[in-house]
């Protein structure tokens, strides 16, 4: 059905209106470069959004950057017409919960004070409408709570580690190692969290002089303490990269990994997400491969045992010769010699 010249018109004032919330948001104001990517619209277009906004709100201000840009801000003591809808209320509750669910009890709180500051700041009226949909929408896609074993993690652990953090300090903790329950205190320098079935913590001892990063996990660590000790993160270390390296959190090293997916699993495997930097090629005969560089071996046979006959190890040996030694009788089809099906279109994800 075609889009109405009405439909059209309120999409745009709506744009209007958030271009205003995030002039407001920003010190540094907001440029026509800016507002092109945002709402990836022309050149042309960001001037009249820009224009727009200077015609509701006259007490715009202009300003111009290091690089002699011109930007625009709203004062932040001026309304911008900050509204919030249901979807965008139910997707912070849905956040919330998620972060409960995970012990992150803090930054659940800071979200809750977040969307009772919002919904504060609607007139009467508009709570009114909001609530049923919100709770409506919650019902409808509310979290689940996953059955099973989860660690427990400390929430005052989980404080004092963000704090040493954001001030680069070592910290001190009590930890537990899991495989034989001894308890030890180690000074470390942390440099921040891998979130997952298992919670970790990433740091690096004080005393090691390598700087080796290691692992620990959240859920054995009983105490935390922030030390008055500063420290320099290793140059040019990347959470991100560090998490990449890795299927999970194991870190191994890094080995190429290659599965096939069956016709009738293709489309569900199309659908996720297995690495960040996975590569994915739809062969002629439906067949889906999926490939990429990571360590894990472990995890990736745990995860690969629930799709049963469906999957094919074609590397690495290592992975291949762990599932046939740990499940001879899951149901899993170890990759014959042969080649790849020929690859009709590639995919990256």
């Amino acid at each position: 059905m075609p889009i109405g010249p009405k439909v059209k018109r309120f999409a745009k004032a709506d744009c209007v209106l958030q271009l205003a919330e995030e002039m407001q948001a920003t010190r540094s104001g907001i440029s026509l470069s800016d507002i092109e990517q945002r709402f990836a619209v022309s050149h042309r277009t960001a001037q009249r959004m820009r224009d727009a906004v200077a015609r509701l709100h006259p007490e715009i201000e202009t300003m111009i950057d290091d690089h002699r840009r011109l930007r625009w801000r709203l004062p932040s003591s001026q309304s911008a017409a900050i509204g919030i809808s249901p979807l965008e209320a139910s997707d912070l509750e849905f956040c919330i919960q998620l972060l409960m669910q995970h012990h992150q009890r803090g930054r659940a709180r800071n979200l809750r004070m977040l969307l009772s500051r919002l919904l504060a700041a609607q007139p009467e009226a508009v709570i009114r409408r909001l609530e049923p949909d919100i709770e409506a929408l919650l019902e409808a896609e509310g979290l689940a709570s996953r059955p099973g074993p989860r660690p427990v993690v400390r929430e005052e652990v989980i404080q004092v580690i963000r704090q040493a953090i954001l001030v680069s300090r070592e910290i001190e903790i009590s930890h537990v190692r899991r495989m034989d329950g001894e308890q030890t205190r180690k000074c470390v320098q942390p440099l921040g969290f891998l979130l997952g079935t298992r919670h970790y913590l990433v740091g690096m001892e004080s005393r090691d002089k390598n700087r080796k990063v290691r692992l620990y996990a959240l859920s054995g660590i009983g105490k935390a303490a922030v030390l008055q000790t500063t420290f320099q993160r290793p140059t040019g270390f990347s959470l991100k990269d560090y998490a990449a390296r890795s299927f999970g959190v194991f870190q191994e090293p890094p080995v190429s990994v290659a599965w096939r997916f069956s016709p009738a699993a293709a489309p569900a495997a199309r659908e996720y997400l297995f690495h960040p930097r996975q590569d994915m090629r739809l062969n002629r005969d439906g067949s889906l491969t999926v490939s990429f560089v990571a360590g894990g071996l472990m995890e990736m046979a745990w995860h690969l045992f629930t799709w049963g006959r469906d999957v094919t190890v074609l590397e690495p040996p290592e992975l291949q010769a762990m599932l046939q030694n740990a499940g001879r009788h899951s149901g899993f089809r170890i990759a014959p010699a042969e080649a790849d099906p020929i690859e009709s279109a590639p995919r990256t994800s």
